[in-house]
């Protein structure tokens, strides 16, 4: 029987449509959860934020309906700062608890935490958010961002430049409404740093790209000097600082800048060159005065004596500027200040601020170049060493240097002449002979175009082997 009974059921099954059945199933489903939705009955979660209207306004309670099988009530001490609440107002509440069925709400911690999504929201994407100063701690100012939240301005992101009269600024701005950037927010501790700072030097920023977009190279521009450095000048443009370096504010040397500007003094200067990427300002002074080499006399040329003060001395020459044109130097080469050819400095022979006579040598007005030279003023004394040192003669001179291929003795002041090794005597060594030895030579060799004498050590020897 039972046998008969499980094929019959067998039978039945299958041939069952468990497709079409499924399909009933589905659409069931979507029926009872749509009949759910519209009858206002779901799941609520604690600490969910839900929108909700006034329904009732009791003496304790405000009644909320949230679309539950139950309305919340909300402790009417929470709106005592809105006087003109009313029934049918819709709020965010949080669903603080539900107690026996009841939804236990809150209005405020609803804001609250609104109010911090907002923040993070502003903090992620750099925007400027508004508050007011509340109140004043040692290290800064409390602030009361979002209507809700109460954050920490430290005195060093009050202003751009140190604050140093808390009180005065507090007294100023309490309870006033001022714009704010959040540096910092730390979820676990809920704490948020704000700064008003930042937004005066994002303003700040943006004027000097602005500015410096808008700059074009020989604009000329009244600035203020800033600040003064051992490079140059620093000047206020206007918020915008640029730099006129040493070598850009006079046509005559200078040490430092000091030298020809003073703090707070207002000066004409020239863009010579900018930055935009790096908000970079190269400005001149001296470019916008005339050129020094503009005025020189048109009757100096090459030759010419002239008179000027030594303003700079380096290892190969001095500087000299020109007695009657300030701004125009020349270069004296430490060659043409002596007719000696023994190698000296140029401050052997002259010192800072000398006043010299000189002639010119070279004149290019168009490089705005020119050379001097000191030697040239008296007679070449090599003019006449063929006469006095003939070859053949002998002199007695001094030991002055040392090399690996001879001696050098000096013959007079600023005369020397070479003995080579190989015309020292076989056994001479320097242990023998000492510098500032007194040596009789011999002239082998002489070469007046190059200043260059030869002479001989043992050819005066009569014996060579002692």
């Amino acid at each position: 029987m039972l046998k008969n009974t499980n094929e019959i059921i067998n039978a039945i099954l299958s041939k069952f449509n468990w497709n079409a059945y499924e399909d009933n199933k589905k659409e069931d489903h979507i029926k009872a959860r749509d009949i759910y939705n519209e009858i206002g009955v779901y799941t609520i979660n604690k600490y969910e934020i839900l929108r909700g209207v006034i329904t009732k306004i009791l003496d304790k309670e405000i009644i909320v309906d949230i679309q539950f099988k139950s309305e919340g009530i909300i402790s009417i001490n929470e709106f005592r700062n809105n006087k003109d609440l009313k029934v049918g107002d819709f709020i965010d509440v949080m669903v603080e608890k539900i107690y026996k069925g009841q939804l236990i709400l809150s209005h405020r911690k609803a804001k609250i935490r609104l109010a911090w999504e907002r923040a993070k929201e502003a903090y992620k994407n750099r925007e400027i958010i508004t508050g007011k100063v509340i109140g004043r701690t040692k290290g800064g100012m409390i602030v009361r961002i979002l209507e809700h939240i109460e954050a920490f301005m430290p005195g060093s992101q009050i202003e751009p430049k140190p604050l140093y009269n808390f009180d005065n600024f507090y007294s100023e701005v309490y309870n006033k409404s001022m714009e704010f950037k959040i540096l910092k927010i730390n979820n676990e501790f809920k704490n948020i740093v704000v700064s008003h700072k930042a937004l005066i030097e994002d303003e700040i920023e943006k004027q000097k790209k602005k500015f410096i977009s808008e700059l074009q190279p020989g604009q000329v521009i009244i600035a203020k000097v800033k600040n003064i450095t051992n490079y140059g000048a620093f000047c206020d443009l206007g918020g915008v600082d640029g730099l006129v370096h040493n070598s850009d504010l006079s046509w005559n040397r200078i040490n430092h800048a000091s030298e020809v500007l003073k703090i707070n003094e207002k000066v004409k200067v020239v863009v010579i060159d900018f930055n935009e990427d790096k908000n970079r300002i190269q400005l001149g002074i001296k470019q916008i005065l005339p050129h020094p080499w503009n005025s020189l006399d048109k009757n100096i040329k090459i030759g010419n004596k002239i008179k000027g003060k030594v303003i700079a001395i380096t290892e190969y020459g001095a500087f000299v500027e020109l007695e009657k044109h300030p701004g125009i130097e020349a270069l004296l080469h430490v060659s043409e200040i002596s007719w000696s050819n023994q190698l000296k400095l140029a401050k052997s022979f002259i010192k800072i601020d000398d006043v010299i006579e000189a002639i010119i040598l070279t004149l290019d007005r168009k490089e705005k170049k020119m050379s001097l030279g000191i030697k040239q003023l008296t007679k070449n004394p090599w003019l006449k060493i063929k006469e006095k040192y003939k070859e053949g003669s002998s002199h007695l001179g001094r030991i002055r240097h040392f090399t690996n291929y001879g001696i050098f003795v000096e013959l007079e002041d600023g005369i020397d002449g070479m003995i080579h090794h190989s015309y020292l005597a076989c056994k001479i060594k320097q242990d023998i002979l000492k510098l500032g030895d007194i040596i009789e030579t011999v002239v082998l060799e002489m070469d007046v175009e190059h200043q260059r004498i030869h002479l001989g050590y043992k050819q005066l020897m009569k014996n060579t082997e002692r």
